[in-house]
């Protein structure tokens, strides 16, 4: 005997298919239906057929998809799986060290299981939370993930959902505590039967996707637990610690109460019920730290945002690319400002958008915000695909690396950087024939607008893109590869054993710059990073029985004297 329960006000009648027989729901208070059928249970194939409109259409809080999206859903018994992680407490995201990975492109095999198989490797790195893109089942064999429409139904090519259970599982034996990127500000193109439904989408706002998520229009309420509750399904079925919920600025909410305040509130309870440490993590590019500051305080009550002024302006002074949203940074003063201040932008004039952007970070620790140089959007949304190490070289990316590590905020690796991998992390999908055709030509427009070739442009829907991007686990042994991983290793290790690199006080750390000589120098506490952008040695006095933490090739400390060479970059602990 199984319950069926789903919420369709739009229907006027509503039927779930289970094998050949058709059973009529019944209608209930608040437009939901409901119906009992006593031969179904846990493995049960159902689909529902809404005012006698066939083929019948997933469920659209389908717990398993495994023919695809397009298939029946299958009632699934969270209870089955036997968890060995009960004891199993995640660390502060205060002290965290994050690592972005793409399940499909991180291992040869692409799935769950394989990435048990590096477990190992991520914990003698160093970190300590793991963050996976977006694994609700979406379009095809391969993708970023980031055009879910089965919310909560983990993709089946990856493992389905007993494969998500045994990472996360295995992840906590190995004492690694898991986040997922969730993705609530839209439904991709493909498979999105939500609308025969229930008005989860409205068309009084619009976003880069089309209609905004219904989170303040009629019905609202529903679409709001809809979202909650897979927020809390992820952390209490899956024992994720936590979720970062992709572009936030597109949630279109006017409420008394925003959603993610909403989100933010009922997380904190599931966090007292289960006396885990639970985190939330926003991406939002309208630098306001109301995100993450605590209702009381006007905010939100989110735990941690990505701060895409920290990887703009590091990255756009170490390339010298200025084109699209990077007009806006490239002067050493940007990224000075962006390690005292977290925001470059915090109320000021910003060219790209013609208008004043942001606004301060004020009694907030650095740790609320997360640092980068690298993330799937950075590197993916090239042309190319390149990463950092490629655009700049392996000298300037281990500068990149230190001031990521070493910064006041919570670090974030992007999968492979850490050994300078040579794969690519390109754009990929694998649509139905017509919308692929329109996502390759589009992506081809967009680059041929910034002077590159057709031809040079690899086609998001050809499978060598997808299969390019895959790691090369071998380089891990091999040359510079093996040597930017011990750099990494080293740097996280001096982060773990050193509080001033942890503490995340923004009023501690001073950076000076010189705009001519190219070298920026950071001071946190009794902790010093030196780095050397430009031509020639650098000479840096410092105090009787200052020790050299760190440094890359050739630097050199000798009596009071700190001698960088060009692209150089050292850690030193002052007297």
């Amino acid at each position: 005997m199984y319950s069926f329960r789903v919420w369709a006000p739009v229907a006027k009648k509503v039927e779930v298919k289970t094998g050949d027989q058709k059973t009529e729901l019944q209608a209930q208070d608040g437009g939901w239906w409901q119906a009992e059928v006593a031969t179904a249970g846990p493995g049960t194939d159902y689909a529902y057929i809404i005012d006698g409109e066939e083929p019948a259409v997933p469920d659209p809080r389908s717990m398993w998809q495994p023919e695809g999206i397009h298939g029946p859903s299958r009632v699934l018994d969270h209870a089955a799986f036997a968890w060995s992680d009960s004891e199993w407490r995640a660390p502060a995201f205060s002290s965290a060290i994050v690592y972005e990975l793409h399940v499909g492109t991180f291992t040869p095999e692409g799935t769950f299981d394989a990435v048990i198989d590096h477990l190992d490797y991520l914990k003698d790195l160093g970190v300590t939370h793991v963050e996976i893109l977006p694994v609700a089942a979406f379009p095809g064999k391969r993708g970023w993930g980031y055009d879910g429409v089965d919310l909560f139904a983990p993709y089946e090519p990856y493992g389905g959902p007993e494969g998500l259970k045994r990472l996360v599982d295995a992840a906590h034996r190995k004492g690694l505590a898991m986040v997922l990127d969730v993705v609530y500000n839209h439904f991709g193109p493909d498979g999105n039967y939500s609308g025969k439904f229930a008005p989860y989408l409205t068309s009084l706002h619009t976003t880069p996707w089309g209609d905004a998520v219904n989170f303040e229009e009629g019905g609202s309420h529903e679409v709001r637990r809809f979202f909650i509750e897979n927020a809390l399904m992820w952390m209490r079925d899956y024992h994720f610690d936590g979720l970062r919920l992709d572009a936030v600025t597109a949630y279109m909410d006017r409420s008394a109460t925003h959603f993610l305040e909403e989100l933010a509130r009922e997380v904190r309870e599931l966090e007292a019920e289960t006396g885990r440490i639970l985190v939330l993590i926003a991406e939002s590019d309208l630098n306001d730290p109301k995100l993450v500051k605590a209702p009381e305080a006007g905010g939100y009550g989110v735990d941690a945002a990505w701060s895409d002024d920290f990887h703009h302006a590091l990255v756009t002074f170490l390339t010298g690319d200025r084109s699209g949203y990077y007009v806006d940074f490239g002067a050493l003063a940007d990224l000075a400002k962006a390690l005292e201040s977290v925001y470059v932008y915090d109320g000021s004039y910003s060219e790209h958008r013609d208008r004043h952007h942001g606004r301060p970070v004020c009694g907030l620790p650095g740790w609320r915000f997360l640092g980068y140089s690298q993330n799937h959007d950075q590197v993916g949304n090239r042309a190319r695909g390149e990463r950092l190490v490629h655009l700049v070289g392996e000298k300037r990316a281990r500068i990149a690396a230190a001031l990521v590590i070493t910064a006041p905020f919570v670090p974030m690796l992007f999968q492979g950087e850490e050994f300078a991998a040579s794969a690519p992390f390109q754009y990929f999908t694998d649509h139905e024939e017509e919308l692929g055709h329109l996502v390759s030509a589009g992506r081809k427009r967009e680059f041929t607008a910034f002077g590159w070739k057709p031809e040079q442009i690899p086609d998001p829907q050809a499978e060598a893109t997808f299969t390019d991007s895959k790691l090369e686990w071998k380089e891990v042994t091999e040359g510079a590869h093996s040597a930017m991983l011990d750099w990494y290793k080293q740097l996280i290790h001096l982060r773990k054993t050193t509080p001033e690199l942890v503490n995340g006080r923004l009023d501690d750390v001073i950076v000076s710059v010189d705009e001519d000589d190219q070298w920026l120098v950071m001071d946190r506490g009794t902790i010093q990073v030196a780095c050397n952008f430009g031509a020639e040695p650098l000479q840096i006095e410092l105090p009787s029985g200052s020790t050299l933490l760190l440094g890359s090739d050739e630097v050199a400390l000798k009596e009071n004297e700190l001698t960088l060479p060009p692209d150089g970059v050292s850690v030193v602990r002052v007297s």
